[in-house]
């Protein structure tokens, strides 16, 4: 699948150098997909879109301008398809989705364990399942289906698929600040690759932001608890 798509991708591309709005368009249609239930790699988007924000001046003469746009489209894209999700799951409802899921790429083992991770470690998974592969479109089904406050909904899953969308952009773009020529394919495995070699950090970075929410989650919570009101010296 990774080898047709940078195909398909390595074409496209071509044509985006002389109109880059196809481009940005390309980037938020396959990022909405890929953060919808369709499986589809993100690496394939993002990373030679990174890359040719530095190899061409595609809106403005700063390749690093250049760079901060496609992300942001990258992460418009991926909020616009995590709202696919949690609504559709939030109308649909469990039991439509574990019986007819299977037909629309929701597999009832994944969707599952989407619903035990929310279950287990609440709304800040949606941040940290947006950084660890297999769980990270899924875990906007649980949200719509436990009627998760949207904006917190909102402001998780920006953090963690901004982080995420951000990675992928850098990535190539420093195949293009760096590299001479590199097929599209090339890239995107060598990408892959480096992530791969990096999840341990990405899993200690996010267990770090995950213990300081429950601290700081913890204090608000425990200050917020009213104190028994002191007796007054009449009832001493």
């Amino acid at each position: 699948m990774t080898e047709t798509l940078a195909g398909y991708i390595e074409t496209f591309a071509d044509q985006a150098q002389a109109t880059p709005i196809l481009l940005l368009l390309f980037v938020f249609i396959f990022m909405t997909i890929e953060s919808s239930f369709i499986p589809f790699p993100s690496e394939v988007v993002m990373i030679p879109a990174g890359f040719l924000a530095w190899r061409h001046e595609l809106f403005f003469p700063s390749h690093l301008a250049n760079l901060i746009l496609i992300i942001l489209v990258g992460l418009m894209g991926s909020m616009a398809g995590a709202y696919i999700n949690y609504f559709l799951s939030k109308w649909l409802g469990r039991p439509f989705l574990h019986k007819y899921g299977k037909y629309f790429f929701l597999k009832e083992d994944a969707l599952n364990r989407a619903e035990e991770l929310f279950r287990e470690y609440g709304e800040i998974v949606t941040f940290i399942s947006r950084l660890l592969p297999a769980i990270r479109q899924l875990i906007s089904i649980p949200a719509g289906l436990s009627g998760m406050n949207l904006a917190r909904f909102s402001l998780f899953t920006a953090l963690g698929a901004g982080i995420w969308t951000a990675i992928l952009a850098w990535i190539g773009y420093a195949f293009g600040w760096g590299t001479g020529d590199m097929s599209y394919l090339e890239m995107v495995q060598k990408g892959k690759q480096m992530i791969s070699d990096h999840y341990i950090l990405i899993f200690v970075i996010c267990a770090a932001l995950f213990a300081a929410y429950l601290f700081v989650h913890k204090k608000i919570m425990g200050s917020g608890k009213k104190q028994p009101p002191a007796p007054s010296p009449e009832t001493r």
